[in-house]
């Protein structure tokens, strides 16, 4: 879409600690998925989350050299739409626009539902933490969480990024230090027991035939949602001072900090706690962990920090996904609505549908029925994207474009077979991990989410071949 069309632009007001600081929430999506991947695996999942970081570490090396070669685009979303964009100007349904608008889409629906997901969280724990909340219906408890948190946000976020990285280095301090304090706390007291892995490694039942393989592959598709998300670090690309040096900065430092702390969280809780104990508490096993090695106190200390944490990550997936929405109306993929900007250059409009969007999500109940239907999207945008890596490194119509950060020689190799990792193995494997737990609702979910953008976009399409028509008629009438 042409400029004419979106004057305004991103403004490029935050460094490379300041994007790492908003990205340093993804740490915290860890914390729904230790039961759920000890439930089906044991031990394993240590294996499974290491595994996982280091794809995000092989798939970032090629969105690291796609944010230096398109800087003006807004991270996964804005790569795939520069990559697939159309080059016949006068066609009004372009299929490679279709495609690139599509990547952005699932990037948006695998990062929106973080806000719904970790709302019933935070519901969860104040009735734990506060005896008045105890007989609260959780819904209407989640539901008001919601509403609080997202105006909160919206408002911390109104004047630009720069205001919410500041946040970010707020809510890292409460949320982190205490997270790594408590998962380092059992191997200091002598509580941490190596025997509760190396004898749980994996279930008794345990056979690698095809359903066991594909439920493998759809933890992978599930870790890859928490343990690859880093790359969030690259969508602020547009807002960074020096894109070329504060993205891959932003990216590989939050990476290495993922790399510790997703191994660590997972280990402790499975050498202290053993499958039992993880699987008596599923959904907030940091909870007893604090008990056990830091006293009475540990417990309400836990749930306080974990609260704050979700509170970062929830600030994390908001402008994540409200740049994602401002990138695909700045395309032409969705209509113009969604990137309208205020006059600090923060998408509001976008913000306030994500809100209301999510806040609708929460009617849902169950954080597991929406994670694994975001994590259809996520496989679908992380497979699309790094096929757009692919072609932006063979295809000659790029080959004059600057790239001052480069992945490793042949790296369109290891693009193209993580690609296909995610797309069709993770997706075939998440679909039948959803049926097993959840039954088809989340796969239906994620599908019916996924195609309502087929509508926006042929609706944003008419309305940039209106706008188009309205300029010829207006040079038409100067002339």
């Amino acid at each position: 879409m042409s400029e004419e069309y979106h004057s305004e632009d991103l403004k490029r007001s935050i460094d490379w600690k300041q994007g790492l600081a908003i990205a340093l929430g993804v740490p915290v999506l860890i914390l729904p998925s230790i039961g759920y991947f000890t439930n089906y695996v044991w031990a394993f999942a240590i294996l499974i989350w290491t595994l996982s970081v280091f794809q995000g570490f092989m798939q970032n090396f090629a969105y690291g050299e796609l944010a230096t070669m398109f800087p003006k685009a807004s991270g996964l979303p804005g790569y795939a739409q520069s990559v697939f964009k159309t080059k016949d100007k006068n066609s009004k349904y372009d299929k490679s626009k279709l495609l690139g608008g599509f990547s952005a889409w699932s990037y948006w629906f695998a990062w929106n539902p973080v806000l719904a997901i970790f709302a019933l969280l935070i519901g969860s724990y104040l009735q734990g933490l506060v005896p008045a909340f105890a007989g609260t219906s959780k819904l209407i408890l989640s539901f008001g969480v919601g509403v609080f948190v997202y105006l909160f946000l919206i408002l911390i976020n109104y004047k630009g990024l720069s205001k919410g990285a500041t946040l970010g280095y707020i809510l890292a301090g409460l949320a982190l230090v205490p997270l790594l304090l408590i998962t380092i706390a059992p191997f200091v007291t002598g509580h941490f027991e190596l025997s509760n892995i190396r004898n749980a490694w994996l279930p008794t039942d345990w056979a690698w035939d095809l359903p066991h393989i594909l439920i493998l592959l759809g933890l992978f598709a599930m870790a890859q949602w928490s343990a690859c998300a880093w790359e969030t670090a690259a969508i602020y690309g547009p807002e960074y001072k020096t894109p070329k040096s504060d993205v891959p900065k932003a990216l590989f430092v939050c990476g290495s900090i993922c790399l510790v702390t997703f191994i660590l969280v997972q280990t402790s809780c499975t050498g202290t706690l053993g499958i039992k104990g993880i699987l008596a508490e599923p959904f907030s096993p940091m909870l007893p962990l604090a008990q056990l090695t830091l006293g009475p106190v540990g417990g309400a200390v836990a749930i306080l920090m974990l609260i704050a944490a979700m509170v970062l990550i929830i600030q994390t997936a908001f402008l994540g996904a409200s740049r994602a929405m401002y990138s695909l109306s700045r395309e032409g993929n969705l209509p113009e609505f969604f990137g309208k900007m205020n006059s600090y250059g923060t998408p509001v409009n976008a913000m306030v549908v994500i809100a209301l969007f999510n806040l609708c999500l929460i009617s849902l109940k169950t954080p597991a029925a929406i994670l694994a239907a975001s994590s259809i999207g996520y496989v679908f945008a992380n497979g699309i994207s790094l096929f757009a890596y692919v072609k932006a490194k063979v295809n000659p119509e790029f080959a004059s474009l600057a790239r001052p950060f480069k992945a490793p020689r042949g790296w369109q190799y290891i693009a193209m077979f993580f690609g296909l990792f995610n797309l069709p193995l993770c997706l075939g494997g998440v679909i039948y991990l959803n049926s097993l737990e959840v039954g088809w609702t989340s796969t239906i979910v994620g599908f019916v989410v996924l195609s309502l953008y087929v509508p926006l976009w042929l609706y944003s399409q008419n309305e940039v071949s209106s706008k188009k028509a309205a300029l010829q008629s207006e040079s038409i009438l100067s002339d």
